[in-house]
């Protein structure tokens, strides 16, 4: 059994004996391969120095995180652009579009996220998008760049049945993470009429960690108990879970 966290930011801790800890609990809970998704400049370095330790098990994404979107964001993007000349990376991520902190960079949020997405189509590549509180002005972006190039994961996926279909409509995975197994989250519900053909695993850790650890900070390990709510979700077993999220991830990243 191969698990996959398709979403995790386990390069924020940058002590190496906990780093090493953090990895081989992943490994003891069949936690395999895991999908490193950038958020600004700084984070480049780590995330490449965690692949140079792991290649095997962890995968580098590129790209701004829409938090991180500032006035001076094109020349960020611009640096940012200039590292997938002579890296590895398998996605363009994290990008999209959010509103919960600051409403004020829109418009900045907006035409990052459009040419980042360009830059994926360039280089045939999947985006993985994140989205909070602006599902509307995401889908009118990716609406607007709707081709056979576009496609990936809309992470963290806590929306309704409507907006679950909309982004599988448009060739997007859902990625399904400790907000699951909330007991009063409504996700289970959506899931029952979701196929599990169209989702991913993923923990955003160190945030949003699954029960029994809700509050406390999330690690990529606790990805079995994700799967294991989906297993329940979906009445199969956990090796059912981790072969189909796993594929999934495999036909995404195409690694």
């Amino acid at each position: 059994m191969v698990l996959t966290d398709t979403h995790t930011h386990l390069y924020y801790e940058t002590d190496e004996e906990k780093q090493a800890l953090l990895m081989q609990r992943c490994f003891d809970n069949k936690v395999e391969r895991l999908f490193l998704p950038n958020v600004d400049i700084a984070s480049i370095a780590k995330i490449d120095h965690l692949v140079s330790k792991y290649p095997e098990n962890c995968f580098a994404m590129a790209g701004l995180h829409p938090c991180d979107v500032k006035e001076d964001y094109e020349l960020v993007l611009d640096e940012i652009c200039e590292s997938l000349m002579d890296r590895q990376i398998y996605a363009i991520g994290e990008i999209g579009i959010d509103l919960h902190w600051d409403k004020t960079t829109l418009d900045f949020q907006k035409t990052a996220f459009t040419e980042q997405i360009n830059w994926a189509k360039d280089l045939d590549l999947p985006i993985v998008i994140h989205c909070r509180e602006a599902f509307d002005e995401v889908f009118e972006v990716l609406e607007k760049e709707k081709d056979e190039k576009l496609r990936g994961i809309l992470h963290c996926f806590t929306g309704n049945l409507e907006q679950a279909q909309k982004a599988i409509d448009l060739g997007f995975y859902l990625g399904i993470g400790g907000v699951v197994t909330y007991k009063n989250a409504g996700l289970d519900e959506v899931l029952k009429s979701i196929p599990l053909a169209n989702l991913v695993l993923e923990t955003d850790s160190p945030y949003l960690a699954p029960l029994p650890f809700r509050g406390k900070p999330n690690e990529s390990s606790y990805l079995v108990y994700i799967a294991e709510k989906l297993a329940d979700i979906y009445q199969v077993d956990l090796e059912e879970i981790a072969s189909v999220t796993t594929a999934n991830s495999i036909r995404i990243f195409n690694v």
